[in-house]
């Protein structure tokens, strides 16, 4: 019954013309949303819709060549091996070079169709937003999305994208997008490279998948140039097993205000800042700037706090949504134009991982590129959001820092990207290696100088009490009372001590055994007790064993020489601001 239906609307989908095919193929890569008969006959839409006549297509070759078929061609199939909503390809070589060729030729009348469709779906917008009393201009986002449709029917235009795109990411590992034949190509004609392949949709590839995230997040986040219509037919696994995109008719601009906006929501969605995520709702575009912070901020927590809570790597597009609907209706969101085609391109990646990995979470596996490229990015925007997340009324945010730094390690860069990659046998070693590869190079420079920071404080806090420790143990001694001659230990100085703790945890990846005995200064949940002595020992207490200490220095002369430089810079840099601290606290004393 329902195979019987839900060829019916396929149908139905053909009749209404080429446009609402299109929007058909936008949803046929979302098992979790669409049942499987549906899917199935959805999916036909992508590539197996009737080819109109051949020999319509050759005239249109030849005219729009200029020149006979056979002075183009050695040979060309006769039949087209795909056919789709706004043309069909055919297989040829060229006589030129003897290459082989893909030749997509332009359905007659498409563009008058196209038109058509718009106009009614406009027509449809504007009153499904009145009868609703919808906050979105529909008509804004359905012109946005026309737009680069109707750029996608000048096929000079898609050679051009797709030149840019091959000398953008063409050079990524595993990923391979073919060469265009600018000279050859026509409005209505386009010649490419033949790729062969099969659907990604159609073969079980974890690994391609993760290459598509990784290639569409440097599209949209990196370089701001995306493709907007990356449906199944679209993305074929070689027979060399790379990722290989098809079809460049349909691409977007990301601005950079945008693609940071972008990796700030992210990084608030997921550390739990719905202040901070209210505000960059507005720098997006998805609420006025009259809202109600406070009262969006109440709203978004109660969105999406449930979400977060089960952890980064299991947040799905699915739970984002969750009840936003009845929260965007009560603060007057709005979907801007250019948002639709952002999280369609990362939406249909999600869609083809489900098909064969229920469990697939596309933020999972995009939040520890966007951790790296938070702590690398040099642009003042992201730096400054880096800072203010990272302290929190002047206190250092640790566990912050060590959560991005962690995902970080888990991202996927053009090096790590491997198949079939072995594990590394030295998990606590391989991440030492990882942190000090990263905070001695330039891009890691501005990290570096806060661990610095943060360490110069700790040490510091450390020399204060240890000096009021040994002189309070000292007076006690006496058989009379002297008054102190050190400073306490303050509330700031305390934090500090603790941070120093963590950071060292951090960097020698010390773990905690089951059985072992509870940490000095601490209770068996974890929590701070005791006065300042306790903080003393809680450092010496990872101090105490060098061997805890040897993993680091033990991968020194593996990292680039450069970074070396860079390490026995270290002691000099460090002990400069502990003195620094010192100094000023010293004269505070003394005159304050």
């Amino acid at each position: 019954m329902f195979e019987v239906r839900a060829a019916q609307l396929r149908r139905i989908l053909l009749e209404l013309g080429p446009t609402f095919v299109k929007i058909a193929q936008a949803v046929s890569s979302r098992p979790d949303v669409i049942p499987p008969a549906y899917l199935d006959e959805l999916s036909l839409l992508q590539d197996r819709i009737a080819p109109f006549s051949t020999e319509v297509a050759f005239n249109i070759i030849e005219t729009e060549l200029g020149l006979p078929l056979d002075m183009i061609f050695s040979d060309i199939s006769p039949e087209p091996v795909a056919a789709a909503s706004l043309g069909q390809v055919y297989q040829a070589r060229l006589r030129s070079n003897s290459n082989v060729v893909a030749v997509k030729v332009q359905r007659p009348g498409v563009q008058a169709a196209i038109s058509l469709d718009i106009y009614i779906l406009r027509f449809l917008a504007g009153v499904a937003r009145k009868a609703g009393k919808l906050n979105t201009d529909l008509q804004a986002v359905l012109d946005e999305w026309a737009s680069s449709l109707f750029r996608e029917m000048d096929y000079r235009a898609e050679a051009r994208n797709g030149l840019k795109f091959r000398e953008l990411y063409g050079r990524f590992r595993d990923v391979q997008v073919p060469e265009m034949y600018l000279e050859q190509t026509r409005r209505r004609v386009l010649i490419m490279e033949w790729v062969e392949g099969e659907k990604l949709s159609e073969v079980r590839d974890q690994y391609l998948v993760e290459v598509g995230v990784y290639c569409s997040l440097s599209q949209l986040l990196e370089y701001g140039f995306y493709h907007a219509d990356p449906h199944p037919g679209n993305l074929l696994r070689t027979v060399d097993g790379k990722l290989a995109y098809l079809d460049f008719g349909m691409m977007g601009e990301f601005r950079q205000e945008l693609r940071d906006g972008f990796i700030e929501a992210c990084l608030h969605l997921v550390n739990r800042d719905f202040d901070g995520l209210a505000k960059d709702f507005v720098t997006l575009g998805l609420l006025p700037p009259t809202a109600q912070k406070d009262e969006v901020t109440k709203a978004l927590t109660g969105v999406f706090q449930n979400a977060v809570d089960r952890g980064v790597q299991n947040i799905s597009f699915g739970d984002l949504s969750g009840n936003l609907g009845r929260t965007m209706y009560k603060f007057k969101f709005q979907i801007p134009s250019y948002f639709s085609l952002v999280i369609r391109s990362l939406a249909v990646l999600e869609g083809i991982a489900i098909s064969f990995n229920p469990n697939y979470k596309v933020l999972g596996s995009s939040y520890p590129w966007i951790a790296r490229k938070v702590l690398t990015d040099s642009s003042p925007k992201l730096r400054s959001t880096l800072q203010t997340l990272l302290y929190k009324d002047g206190a250092f945010q640790f566990d912050r820092l060590e959560s991005l730094l962690t995902e970080s390690l888990r991202a996927r860069t053009e090096q790590s990207l491997t198949r079939n990659q072995q594990e590394e046998t030295d998990s606590s070693r391989f991440a030492i290696k990882q942190v000090l590869s990263f905070t001695l190079t330039e891009q890691g420079a501005f990290v570096k100088d806060l661990l610095l920071q943060e360490i110069a404080k700790g040490l510091d806090a450390l020399g204060v009490a240890t000096l009021s420790s040994a002189t309070s143990a000292a007076a006690s001694r006496l058989p009379f009372a002297v008054p102190s001659p050190s400073p306490a230990l303050d509330n700031e100085d305390a934090t500090n001590l603790r941070n120093l703790h963590r950071l060292l945890v951090l960097l020698t990846k010390v773990p905690q055994k089951e059985d072992s005995s509870p940490t000095p200064g601490y209770n068996s949940n974890g929590e701070k007790e005791g006065d300042n002595k306790d903080g003393i020992s809680l450092v010496l207490y990872e101090m105490r064993s060098l061997p805890e200490f040897l993993p680091v220095l033990s991968v020194i002369p593996e990292l680039p020489p450069e970074s070396q430089q860079q390490f026995l810079l270290l002691p000099a840099d460090l002990t400069n601001r502990v003195l620094s601290r010192a100094v000023a606290r010293t004269i505070r004393r003394i005159f304050i």
